[in-house]
């Protein structure tokens, strides 16, 4: 009699295994474990939400198909972060799509502000999310993963196939140009 494996208790990279070993239904856990993360990547780079789905299921089939290629020494997590944010960069290299990074929702905390200072506040926080979008991709990326996607220095490197310090210059020059953009457009 077999002992049922509870597939919880399996790791990704022994999931990973068995899907190269010919047990193709293993996949579904990895798609159940990521599908979340995937989706929230693809959906922050792309401005269409109709081609989400689309996107985020070309990326699975990406993976599926590169899983042999996976090395055990990096997280799966930032793998599979590294191929989507790769598969969204040529997607919108062939649509020339616009972007979106900033989440539209923001928790504030109750404040005793006029309305005009709240007006004021939101209009800034809409021509920031303008700002951010305008950005050349080399330094858009790296902000959106550190600042919406809480992504750490080493995990945007590993992810983006760059060195650390090349990162945290992108994300200083980055938001040297957003800050710059930002005054010039108050001062005007």
């Amino acid at each position: 009699m077999k002992k049922k494996i509870n597939v919880d208790e399996l790791s990704d990279y022994d999931v990973i295994k068995k899907c190269i070993n010919g047990e193709e239904e293993y996949f579904e856990v990895l798609i159940s474990r990521y599908k979340n993360l995937v989706y929230s990547i693809v959906l922050k780079m792309v401005n269409d939400k109709e081609e989400v789905n689309d996107l985020a299921q070309e990326v699975f089939i990406k993976v599926y198909r590169n899983l042999d290629k996976y090395s055990s020494e990096f997280k799966f997590s930032t793998w599979l972060t590294r191929i989507t944010t790769n598969h969204i960069i040529d997607y919108r290299r062939k649509k020339k799509c616009e972007t979106v990074f900033i989440d539209d929702v923001v928790c504030e905390t109750a404040t005793n502000n006029s309305p005009e200072v709240e007006y004021i506040r939101k209009e800034e926080k809409i021509n920031l999310k303008r700002l951010v979008g305008k950005l050349p991709e080399i330094y858009k990326i790296p902000i959106v993963l550190y600042h919406q996607k809480g992504l750490t220095y080493q995990e945007i490197a590993d992810t983006t196939n760059q060195s650390l310090s090349k990162v945290k210059n992108r994300i200083f020059r980055g938001r040297k140009i957003l800050k710059n953009s930002f005054l010039k457009e108050y001062t005007d």
